[in-house]
């Protein structure tokens, strides 16, 4: 595995895929982790990557996640956490141990993910590190309280990393994805252009994070639809 290494936890045929492709184009090697890797095999064959099996908000999953890339002698230049997790419904008929899971996907794994990132980067003295965040990581929505809490917390998590670690050579951001992104299965309708993301446009903001010089750091961005409202 070459040194130069993007580390995407979360990763699917979405956003993190475009995200993946774009760290490729700049040289680096992508290490893909999902709970499910065969879903990754033809991303993984079109960019040479490299899948490994992780449940994020498994805190032994995501030790054996980092320590399997110390064996191969690795430290990830940049991680993206892009997990998450959605329960939707009334507030006074959610299930309790349903919201407690999403919660654990969306803002716990982005703990322990960012840790065990920090510990590594800290002795490599840089990286970069990018939490995916959303419309609801600043405004939650009716019927969406799961969802809300879980980016919420991973907001917060990624603004005191930010603060604590800038002075340290460690680049934290967050990026809010103001808006739907386009996808296969969901195409920009035709009577509405440019009202959902372009996934690639978005994995640009990612690489222009990565690439930003410390003197002019960024640690949120937003991103939407020039149609979309704000």
């Amino acid at each position: 595995m070459k040194n130069n290494i993007a580390l995407i936890v979360g990763a699917g045929s979405g956003l993190s895929a475009a995200i993946a492709r774009a760290f490729t184009k700049e040289g680096l090697h992508c290490v893909l982790a999902a709970r499910r890797t065969d879903k990754l095999k033809s991303l993984c064959d079109e960019i040479d990557a490299t899948a490994m099996a992780c449940d994020s908000a498994q805190a032994n999953q995501v030790d054996a996640l980092f320590t399997q890339l110390d064996t191969l002698c690795v430290t990830p230049q940049v991680v993206v956490y892009n997990a998450a997790a959605r329960v939707r419904g009334p507030v006074a008929e959610l299930d309790a141990q349903q919201v407690q899971a999403a919660i654990a996907t969306t803002a716990f794994g982005g703990f322990l993910v960012a840790q065990a990132a920090t510990k590594r980067m800290l002795k490599q003295g840089a990286g970069t590190i990018v939490f995916t965040g959303a419309s609801a990581s600043v405004k939650g929505y009716a019927q969406s309280a799961t969802f809300a809490m879980g980016k919420f917390a991973l907001r917060g998590l990624a603004q005191s990393m930010a603060r604590e670690l800038a002075p340290q050579n460690i680049h934290v951001a967050h990026v809010v994805i103001d808006g739907g992104i386009r996808s296969a299965d969901r195409p920009v309708p035709a009577d509405k252009p440019d009202s959902l993301l372009d996934p690639d446009a978005i994995a640009q903001s990612y690489v222009h994070l990565w690439r930003q010089q410390r003197s002019a750091w960024t640690w949120e961005i937003e991103v939407r639809p020039w149609v979309e409202r704000f």
